[in-house]
């Protein structure tokens, strides 16, 4: 297990906060408001009646499946609001800008058997702003009823930052 550096090693939110961890600093957890999810709505919904976003699945992006892997599944782009293969193939290339490598037990055959992407490097996400792209389902910002659609979602720039800042801190830098 990776016990330095700005890999993130875990991300989740809870309708309030978006939070990551990095390697090189262990169980502290750095957050920002979390994001409204994007996507289609079923039948009676709209944006209007979507909950900001919350539950445990961002976990999996930390992996490199889900929206991380979106090449993988392109036609579940269309269930979440993107374009089909297209979309999926610039998602997952663009997430190949802020991770470490490709991992190699997960070929994908429509993205020339390159592995998925492995390893968010919370660095690299504020470098080039681009930040990970979360499959999820949208919830009824009313409690109780449930899931209203699906979409993608992303974590606020802020849990990066903060991240990287605490640790050049904890290097010895200062900003």
């Amino acid at each position: 297990m990776i016990q330095e550096g700005t890999v993130v090693t875990a991300m989740c939110r809870n309708g309030y906060e978006f939070g990551i961890r990095i390697a090189g600093m262990g169980d502290q957890w750095f957050t920002g408001p979390v994001n409204t999810p994007k996507g289609l709505y079923f039948s009676g919904f709209s944006e209007a009646d979507a909950a900001p976003d919350m539950g445990d699945s961002a976990i999996t992006e930390t992996y490199g499946v889900g929206g991380m892997a979106m090449i993988a599944a392109p036609a579940v782009t269309r269930f979440v609001g993107s374009d089909g293969f297209y979309d999926a193939l610039q998602t997952s290339e663009e997430m190949t800008e802020i991770t470490l490598d490709h991992n190699p037990n997960f070929p994908v055959p429509t993205w020339d058997f390159q592995g998925i992407t492995i390893g968010i490097d919370a660095r690299k996400v504020v470098e080039t702003g681009i930040l990970p792209v979360i499959n999820t389902g949208i919830a009824n910002k009313k409690a109780g009823l449930g899931q209203i659609g699906a979409g993608t979602v992303t974590p606020p720039i802020e849990c990066f930052e903060k991240a990287v800042l605490a640790y050049a801190e904890k290097l010895g830098f200062k900003g």
